[in-house]
Order: structure tokens, then C-alpha cells, then sequence
């Protein structure tokens, strides 16, 4: 599984390299861009940057889940401590709660 999670977190880096240039300024030049063109334009850039966001909160619950398997915590419900299932790991290796307690 730490295998599999470091290379997710590869992954995001490099959607991370291949998003820097659409989280770049939008210039106001009128001569360059017409008004749509550059509400398309600011439009891409705040859906790359949302993108950014969502790959950080990512990244942070796959270095958790890293930090608990050196740890020995890791596949434990951090709410009841029972197992979490191999499937739902495989589904999502940062998963902190069994199916029981995520669904409330």
C-alpha cells in the first residue's frame, strides 16, 4: 500500500508541475484578449486553482496515512480501532474510519 500511495503522490506532483500554467495571472489587455476570451480565461484559472486545492488536501491525507503505517497505526478506525477492510483501503488508501463509523 505505501507503494501504491507514494505513487499517487507522484501523480500529484506532477498535475501539480502541468497546473502551474493555468493558475497564472490573466493579464487586462484588450488588444490581446477579447472580454469572453478573458472571462474563459479567468474561468480556467480558477478551476485550476480549485484543482490545486483539492490535490493539497489530498496530499496531506496520503502523508498522514504514511505517517501512520510507520507508526503501526495504519488500516485502524481512529474512531473505534476495529480493522478497516482491504477493499475500502484499496478504494481509498487514506481512509481513517471503517465503514461503520464514516457512515455515521
Amino acid at each position: 500500500m505505501r507503494a501504491r500511495i507514494e505513487a499517487i503522490l507522484a501523480d500529484l506532483a506532477d498535475e501539480d508541475r502541468r497546473g502551474k500554467a493555468g493558475q497564472a495571472t490573466v493579464e487586462l489587455d484588450q488588444q490581446a484578449v477579447g472580454r469572453l476570451s478573458r472571462m474563459d480565461a479567468l474561468q480556467n484559472q480558477a478551476m485550476a486553482r480549485a484543482g490545486q486545492v483539492r490535490r493539497q488536501a489530498l496530499r496531506q491525507r496520503l502523508l498522514a496515512a504514511i505517517a501512520r503505517m510507520d507508526e503501526g497505526e495504519y488500516g485502524s478506525c481512529e474512531d473505534c480501532g476495529e480493522a478497516i477492510v482491504e477493499g475500502r483501503l484499496a478504494l481509498d488508501p487514506a481512509a481513517t474510519r471503517c465503514m461503520s463509523c464514516a457512515s455515521g
